[in-house]
């Protein structure tokens, strides 16, 4: 991105060091072989963090969020569970860029997560969770978490879905 696109790639540098918690600033420096390294400026601290420096969450953050700010992403996105390594706080603002980026008019993609985190699905709508049941069978059922009257209900007046979750409201009755 850096390369085929300098401009976006400062504006997304800046929209992500927004999202990280406690980042003033990332920027670039070429090394002397030629690598292209990335320098976090952390509040509260003189000196630039490099990327091996920072945690594999912060990192993991940042990969995400350059993905969803690529000017030619991919038509399909899918994700693994991307609660892994991030601060649970942290989960519902990814859900909600996820959210954003497929909503795009132009330049957005379909995104499709699966997900073993309350946390993440705070962020989501009913309509935006499905889940999936594997029946003694074997073989796994779906359904959407908004066709749950109950559910429905609850989330209109305000209960957040992980919430939800936690008590047994989106698992088989």
């Amino acid at each position: 991105m850096k390369e085929n696109h300098p401009e976006n790639f400062e504006i997304v540098l800046r929209r992500i060091a927004d999202r990280i918690p406690g980042i003033d600033k990332i920027d670039t420096e070429i090394s002397t072989d030629g690598r292209l390294l990335l320098r976090f400026d952390d509040k509260g601290f003189t000196d630039p963090f490099y990327a091996q420096q920072m945690s594999d969450g912060t990192l993991k953050l940042f990969a995400y969020l350059i993905m969803l700010e690529h000017p030619d992403p991919p038509p399909f996105i899918c994700i693994e569970e991307p609660e892994n390594g991030l601060y649970p706080k942290l989960l519902e603002v990814l859900a909600r860029e996820f959210r954003d980026h497929a909503m795009r008019e132009e330049g957005g993609s379909q995104v499709f997560v699966t997900t073993h985190q309350p946390y993440f699905v705070d962020g989501l709508a009913p309509e935006e969770v499905w889940i999936l049941e594997k029946g003694e069978d074997g073989f796994s059922t779906i359904r959407r978490a908004s066709d749950d009257p109950v559910v429905r209900s609850m989330a209109d007046e305000g209960l957040p879905l992980g919430s939800l979750w936690y008590s047994d409201y989106l698992d088989p009755r």
